[in-house]
């Protein structure tokens, strides 16, 4: 026997579990990419903590070093790329950039291949054991890098070198590469703790990220609009075509069927001369008919009669407006009954903003808010 509510029906347990189904589903998702996120740091700050390397690592390469270098990582091959026109890169840093997207295996414009062979990071210097010779970037006299978001191309510019060169190296070691660049570079100038403390800081601001578990909807929650096809935009279609047809009518000035007033005419015959002389009118006078009163439209109500309380935000009964107050962090699980959410709503951590594209989405505050929505518009307050 179907479980039924107090009013004998399912549907309202059918929309529950639809219900339940999509938000475990978004909250599953966003959870596992936070993991791989959350993974992928702690992974680079146990790196950051132990990478060293030997002058053993060393044995076997054309490559002679110096007395307290070592070598710290290979990588087979890569592409020496040099740049044809002469441009400006930014200084050296220590940042450790968060993934962009992937990486594109294309060579970006302006750049061209002239050799190919190993690459070999040393606790002094980044060289290329190519077929046409060795290139040497020594740490010491780097002025510009510039890892290339959309590529897995790095260029550097040092001072004994007039022409922009780098590294062009497979998609899939590129992202270790530029950190253990970074890393080497940290060590040369002394400055690994710095790394150090900036990969411990985004694990600590991404622990805040991670998604909470959203709450169980009830049958209790829906709403009679669930059973309308379109749901509630239809419902809000509807109410605004009921609220405009009446409007449309008071406004129109439909033309008089009669042509005009109506003129009675008395049936009782006029009284003789003889009786009332000065009530006769006389004959050929004709009564005059009245003129016809022009039609009074109706007033337009002012604005500030039918200013809307939620400043346009849809009917909700959560008190949810976009007229200015407190802004709401954690949203009732209902929100999204009510507002039409983004996908992954719930996987957001900001407070509720409205994009341009009308959506609503859990990220204001954060740089990124509403990016695949337009932008912003307003923030949802309560």
């Amino acid at each position: 026997m179907a479980k039924t509510d107090s009013t004998g029906s399912t549907w309202r347990y059918r929309w529950a579990h639809r219900q339940n189904v999509r938000r475990v589903s978004t909250f599953r998702g966003a959870e596992a990419a936070w993991r791989r996120r959350d993974d992928e740091l702690r992974r680079l700050r146990a790196l950051a903590a132990d990478f060293q390397g030997s002058a053993a690592a060393g044995a076997g390469l054309p490559l002679e070093l110096a007395g307290d270098e070592v070598v710290l990582w290979a990588l087979p091959a890569v592409q020496l790329v040099e740049v044809r026109h002469s441009t400006v890169l930014p200084a050296p840093d220590l940042t450790v950039a968060s993934p962009s997207g992937p990486l594109r295996p294309r060579r970006p414009d302006g750049v061209r291949v002239t050799d190919a062979g190993m690459a070999v990071i040393t606790s002094r210097r980044l060289v290329l054991l190519g077929g046409r010779g060795r290139r040497d970037w020594a740490y010491g006299r780097m002025t510009g890098l510039a890892h290339d978001p959309a590529a897995p191309v790095t260029l550097i510019q040092v001072l004994d070198r007039r022409r922009t060169s780098g590294l062009m190296l497979p998609t899939d070691a590129a992202a270790d590469f530029r950190f253990k660049l970074t890393l080497a570079f940290a060590d040369a100038i002394e400055q690994r703790p710095t790394v150090l403390a900036q990969l411990d800081e985004l694990i600590a601001e991404h622990a805040q990220l991670k998604p909470f578990r959203p709450a169980a909807a009830t049958p209790a929650q829906a709403r009679l609009s669930a059973l309308v096809p379109g749901g509630r935009r239809t419902v809000a279609v509807a109410a605004a075509v009921a609220l405009l047809v009446p409007a449309a009518l008071i406004e129109s000035d439909p033309s008089d069927p009669t042509g005009g007033a109506e003129v009675a005419v008395a049936a009782t015959p006029a009284p003789t001369p003889s009786v009332v002389p000065a009530l006769v009118r006389p004959a050929a006078t004709p009564l005059a008919p009245r003129a016809s009163p022009k039609p009074v439209k109706a007033p337009r109500p002012s604005p500030t009669a039918t200013r809307d309380p939620r400043c346009g935000a849809p009917v909700n009964p959560l008190g949810y407006d976009f007229c200015g107050g407190t802004r709401i962090r954690r949203p009732a699980a209902e929100v999204c009954d009510w507002f039409d959410c983004v996908p992954q709503f719930w996987a957001g951590r900001g407070y509720l903003v409205q994009c341009r594209d009308g959506s609503v989405s859990l990220t204001g505050g954060r740089s990124n808010a509403c990016a695949e929505h337009r932008g912003v518009r307003r923030t949802v307050t309560k």
